[in-house]
This record gives structure tokens, C-alpha cells and sequence, in this order.
């Protein structure tokens, strides 16, 4: 049986969670088009750097230049926006983000420690004039500013601009499911950066092959929840986000990089905390309410990649490239 939806079906709908684009679309001549953007997903609407969350992460398969990861693998913290682009921009989105927390927060690199930036990618360059390097800093610092808690705008926007998925045009795709235990109703959200998959390879469409020739391609994966787990438990949320991606035919290629985030509003770590020792609060791993947080991570991630394909729209690129919207 599958789980109730979210109020909008989108990622903010987990209370708090803000979603910003800035999408860049531009002919430069017959040969060059830029066709790419910038995606902020923002943990909550306070100083993410003071108000850190519990996050965990897994790399399915890792042909991938991610940013920040290592740090959430060792502390279980987010402490910065989680920003999407394409893979040559990972560079300038890294340094526009890491501007906008300096400048929010004073202390960090002075009188407190560093941060962490993370910034996930996918390879647009079968459409976008990759090599242009388009995306600057504060490209990044725009799509953090626009962030807001509204249904997400999906498809061919932000960091989804120029990407591909089982051969259709692919981008940004979003979902999200309740789960209710006793009192208490927990929303899980996903939202997607698909570019990966071959036509033939779908499994919730019936589509002729076409030869499109792209790259194995890639997916971020971004999970969100209000339910009270620690970082352990959400890299196990994590790791679901392959059963979904399963789901809708994708085998994971080799030249594929697959990552999944995931991340809590609830149990906020204070940077600012002097005692030594804190309580948390956490849903026991063998409660069954465990199982539907794992559903409904599963049932997020396939909807939102089917999600991506149904609201992105025909796109032109570089070299007189077309991408069709796909036919569901």
C-alpha cells in the first residue's frame, strides 16, 4: 500500500525547507548555447550555520564531483544550503555559497571554525555549452536568496536546465509522503537532479528506443524529513534512495555518479552550545514506523524522476540539439 502525499507533493512540504533556482538560458551562436542554472535547498529559514541539522549521505556510485561530503560522513552536520549545478560549476557555486555564509556569519573563519559547503552535479553537456563555464558565484547567491518554502517549480529549471533523463528531457523533480505514528504525522520530501538512463531502460513507460547520445549521466538525490533521527539513521534513509532509483529502470552505470543526501529538521544541532553534553531525542530503529520512513523514501524518489520528465519541457541546446519533453 502506498503512503498519503504532502500537502503539495514537494520537498517543502517537510516544514522550514526552501527551494531557490536560477535558471540561465541563452543561444550564443550556432554552435554555443547556454543551458544550465543553479538550485538552493535550504534545511530551514534561521542561520544554517548556527542551527546545523543531523544529515547522513551515501554515494550509490561515486563518477562524481560532489563538494562537502566527508565532513557530513565524519560529524553527521549540514551546515550550509545544499546547492546543485552542473559539473564544471561545482567550483563557482562552492565559492558563491561560501561568500553568502561568510557574509551571514560573521564568526566563521574568525572567531569560530570554518564551513562546510556542499554542492552536488549532474553533466548537462550534451545541451549546454558546458566547457562556457556560465554559472558564476553569484549566480549561486541568487538562487539562495530566492529560496522559498512554495511548491516547488520542476522540470527544465535551475540545475535542471540542461539535463536528460532515459533519453527525454529530465531537470528538477520533487515529491513527498506522510507517515503517522500514534499522534504524530512525520512528512518525508525528495527532490531530484535526474540525467542518467537510457530510453529502453524505463520501467514506467512503454517507449520506443531512440538512440540519443549522451553520457551514462547521473542523479542527485535530496532527501528531506521532520522526523527525529540522528545522522546514522539517515544515511540509512539515504541508502533507500536506491530502491526508488531501481524502481524506475536506472542501472546505476558505470561513468554514473548516484549520491544521496538526507537530512533532519528535527534534533538542530547549536553551534553555540557550552554545555559538554546534549539529549536527543530518536525513533527507535526497530519501531515499525522505521519501515514507512524507508517507504517513503523509496516511493519520493521514484515519483520525483518520473516527476522531473512529466513537468520539463522540449529544449534546445549546443550543436542544434533538441531533447523532447517525454510523452507521460
Amino acid at each position: 500500500m502506498t503512503l498519503s502525499k504532502g500537502k503539495f507533493n514537494c520537498i517543502t512540504d517537510v516544514k522550514g525547507v526552501q527551494v531557490g533556482h536560477v535558471t540561465l538560458s541563452e543561444k550564443i551562436n550556432e554552435e554555443d548555447t547556454i543551458c544550465t542554472g543553479v538550485t538552493a535547498i535550504l534545511p530551514h529559514d534561521g542561520n544554517l550555520f548556527n542551527k546545523k541539522t543531523r544529515a547522513g549521505c551515501t554515494v550509490i556510485n561515486g563518477y562524481g564531483k560532489t563538494a562537502g561530503l566527508i565532513q557530513i560522513v565524519e560529524l553527521g552536520l549540514l551546515e550550509s544550503p545544499i546547492m546543485l549545478t552542473n559539473t564544471f560549476s561545482v567550483g563557482a557555486v562552492l565559492q558563491g555559497t561560501l561568500q553568502y555564509m561568510v557574509d551571514s556569519t560573521k564568526e566563521i573563519g574568525d572567531t569560530t571554525s570554518t564551513v562546510n559547503i556542499v554542492v552536488g552535479e549532474c553533466n548537462d553537456g550534451y545541451l549546454n555549452s558546458i566547457r562556457k563555464q556560465a554559472v558564476k558565484p553569484e549566480h549561486a547567491v541568487q538562487a539562495i536568496k530566492k529560496a522559498n518554502g512554495n511548491p516547488v517549480e520542476e522540470g527544465a529549471v535551475g540545475a535542471g536546465k540542461g539535463m536528460v533523463c532515459f533519453g527525454y528531457k529530465g531537470g528538477i523533480g520533487t515529491s513527498s509522503r506522510t507517515v503517522t505514528v500514534g499522534e504524530e504525522v512525520y512528512t518525508v520530501g525528495c527532490l531530484v537532479l535526474s540525467n542518467f538512463g537510457k530510453r529502453e531502460e524505463a520501467l514506467f513507460a512503454d517507449w520506443k528506443p531512440k538512440k540519443v547520445n549522451t553520457p551514462d549521466g547521473s542523479i542527485m538525490m535530496i532527501i528531506a524529513t521532520d522526523a527525529p533521527l540522528y545522522d546514522r539513521q539517515l544515511k540509512r534513509l539515504a541508502k533507500r534512495c536506491a530502491a526508488g532509483l531501481g524502481r524506475t529502470g536506472s542501472n546505476i552505470d558505470n561513468g554514473s555518479g548516484d549520491i544521496a543526501i538526507a537530512f533532519s529538521t528535527a534534533n538542530s544541532y547549536d553551534h553555540n552550545a557550552k554545555t559538554h553534553s546534549e539529549l536527543l531525542t530518536f525513533i527507535r530503529d526497530d519501531h515499525p514506523v522505521m519501515n514507512q520512513l524507508f517507504q517513503a523514501v523509496i516511493e519520493t524518489t521514484e515519483e520525483s524522476v518520473i516527476r522531473s520528465l512529466q513537468h520539463a519541457e522540449t529544449t534546445d541546446g549546443r550543436k542544434g540539439r533538441s531533447v523532447e519533453k517525454a510523452p507521460i
